[in-house]
C-alpha cells in the first residue's frame, strides 16, 4: 500500500515527535481557533519536504491577457453559432454552475434538451466521455482524456488536425495547448456540428477540418460585431486575415483568466503559512503524500499528465472500440501502442471536490467513492455497482473487466485503504478548492453577439 519511502517517512514523523515545538496557534491567522490549540510546526515541515520530493509545488503564474481578447472568447464560449444546428455552445456541457462540467457521468452533446443533470436527447444518445473541468487549464500539457491535443517541450503542437493545422496557425496561440482545444469540439458531430444534411457545417466532409473551421468564420463574419470583436482582440489583423485558431486562442484566454485558481489553502501553506491548514488536512496531506497516490497526482496540478489504466468500468456507446464497438481503448488510439490499451490522463486535483462525476467516461459518481476504488480496485471493478448512474446509462457497463485488469497499472497491486486512511485524504481533497471556484455566476454573459440564448442553469 505503502510506497518504498513510507518506512523512512514514519520513521522521520516519530523522531520529530519527540522534540517537536508546539506553538500556540495565532487567532488571527485561525480565525476562531482556541488559544489553547497547537499545531506541531516539525509536521509542517516535514509535509513541506515531501511536496517537494514529489515535485507538488505551486501554479505557475497566470499569464496576462488583455481585456479584448478575454471579452471575445467569453462571447465564443458561450455562443451557440458555433454549433451546426445553433442548439449547443462550449459551455452548455462546461457550465460554471457545475464548475465547468456539468454534473452528468457522460454528456450530451448536440440535440439534447436541458441542462447540467437532467440533460439528455430524445434517442438516449451520450458524448463517449465525461466532461473535465477547465481549471488551471494553461498549466496542462496534454488535454482531453487520451491526450490526443498536446504540446511538447519543444513548442511544437500535436493534434489530430495532422497538418491542417498549420504554422501560421499555431503562430497565434498564446496559451499553450489550451488555445488548440477549441478547434476540435466544433469538428466532431456528436458534440457540435450535427449530421449531414443538418446544415452547411455539418455538409463539409469529416476528413477537411480547414474547410470546417472557414464555414465557422463565414459564419462568425456575417455577425458585424464579431468581425468589430475580432479586430479589437487582435490589433492590427483585419477579420478577412483570420482563421478558426484566433477564435480558439480567445476561447482559451478566457478560460485561463477566469478560471485558473491558485489560492487554495493548500497554496497558502506552500507559501509559508503553518495554519493554512486545519489538523484534519495537515494530516491528509501527510498521508497522501507518503502513499502511491503522490506518485501520479503531482507537479503544480497534481498530475503527472502521463496515462495509466486505473481499472475505470467501462460504460457509455464506447468509442467505437472492440468487437462490440462499444468498448474505449484511451490512450492506445491515439498512439496505436497496444501498452496504452485502457489508459487515461491522469486527473488534476485541484477543486477536484466541485467536479464530479470521476473517471474517463464518468462511471464513479462521488469523489469519496473515486478515492475508495483505488483500494483492492480489481475487487472494485468485478463489484462495480451500476445503480450509481443514472437509469438510461445502467444497462451500458461492458464486460471488459478481465481485459482493463490485465493492464491495470502495476502501481495499484496491493493498495488497500482503511476508511481512517479515506477520511484523511478526504480532507486533504478539501484544501486544494479555491474558495473563488465555489460560485462562477459571474463568467456567464448576459447576452452573445449571434443572440441566441444564453445557457444559465
Amino acid at each position: 500500500m505503502f510506497h518504498r519511502l513510507v518506512v523512512a517517512v514514519l520513521a522521520a514523523l516519530s523522531l520529530a515527535a519527540c522534540s517537536d515545538r508546539i506553538t500556540p496557534v495565532s487567532p488571527s491567522l485561525r480565525p476562531g481557533a482556541a488559544l489553547a490549540d497547537r499545531v506541531p510546526l516539525s509536521t509542517a515541515r516535514l509535509v513541506r519536504q515531501l511536496a517537494a520530493s514529489r515535485g507538488i509545488v505551486r501554479l505557475p503564474r497566470k499569464p496576462h491577457v488583455r481585456r479584448e481578447l478575454v471579452r471575445l472568447g467569453q462571447a465564443l464560449a458561450f455562443d451557440k453559432i458555433l454549433s451546426g444546428n445553433r442548439d449547443i455552445s462550449c459551455m452548455t456541457c462546461h457550465l460554471p454552475a457545475f464548475a465547468t462540467g456539468d454534473g452528468k457521468s457522460l454528456a450530451v452533446g448536440q440535440g439534447g434538451i436541458g441542462l447540467g443533470p437532467g440533460r439528455e436527447r430524445p434517442d438516449g444518445a451520450f458524448i463517449p466521455r465525461n466532461a473535465p473541468p477547465l481549471f488551471n487549464m494553461n498549466a496542462m500539457m496534454h488535454l482531453f482524456w487520451d491526450g490526443r491535443v498536446s504540446v511538447d517541450d519543444a513548442g511544437n503542437f500535436h493534434t489530430p488536425a495532422g497538418a491542417q493545422l498549420t504554422p501560421e496557425m499555431t503562430r497565434v496561440f498564446e496559451f499553450g495547448a489550451i488555445s488548440a482545444l477549441g478547434l476540435f469540439p466544433v469538428t466532431n458531430r456528436s458534440e457540435m456540428r450535427a449530421a449531414l444534411g443538418d446544415n452547411e457545417i455539418a455538409n463539409v466532409p469529416d476528413s477537411d477540418l480547414t474547410g470546417i473551421w472557414a464555414a465557422l468564420m463565414h459564419r462568425l463574419g456575417t455577425i458585424p460585431k464579431y468581425r468589430e470583436m475580432f479586430e479589437e482582440a487582435y490589433p492590427g489583423t483585419k477579420f478577412k486575415d483570420m482563421t478558426f485558431a484566433h477564435a480558439s486562442n480567445a476561447i482559451a484566454g478566457f478560460i485561463v483568466d477566469q478560471f485558473t485558481f491558485a489560492n487554495t489553502p493548500w497554496d497558502r501553506f506552500l507559501a509559508g503559512n503553518d495554519y493554512a491548514l486545519s489538523d484534519e488536512q495537515l494530516t491528509g496531506a501527510q498521508t497522501f503524500l507518503t502513499l502511491k497516490c503522490s506518485i501520479c497526482h503531482t507537479g503544480s496540478t497534481f498530475s503527472d499528465e502521463q496515462f495509466h489504466d486505473v481499472a475505470v468500468a467501462q460504460i457509455g456507446p464506447g468509442e467505437g472500440n472492440g468487437p462490440s464497438g462499444l468498448d474505449d481503448f484511451g490512450r492506445l488510439n491515439v498512439t496505436g501502442i497496444a501498452t496504452d490499451l485502457y489508459r487515461f490522463r491522469t486527473t488534476p486535483l485541484r477543486n477536484v471536490e466541485l467536479s464530479g462525476p470521476y473517471g474517463h467516461d464518468g462511471a464513479v459518481t462521488t469523489l469519496r467513492g473515486f478515492v475508495e476504488h483505488y483500494s483492492e480496485s480489481d475487487t472494485k471493478l468485478f463489484a462495480y455497482d451500476v445503480t450509481q448512474l443514472e437509469p438510461r446509462l445502467q444497462g451500458t457497463l461492458l464486460n471488459t473487466q478481465t481485459a482493463i485488469l490485465a493492464q491495470r497499472d502495476t502501481l495499484l497491486n496491493g493498495v488497500v485503504l482503511t476508511d481512517a486512511l479515506v477520511d484523511q485524504l478526504m480532507a486533504y481533497m478539501s484544501a486544494l478548492t479555491d474558495p473563488a471556484a465555489r460560485d462562477l455566476s459571474r463568467t456567464v454573459p448576459r447576452r452573445v453577439p449571434s443572440g441566441l440564448p444564453v445557457d444559465r442553469p
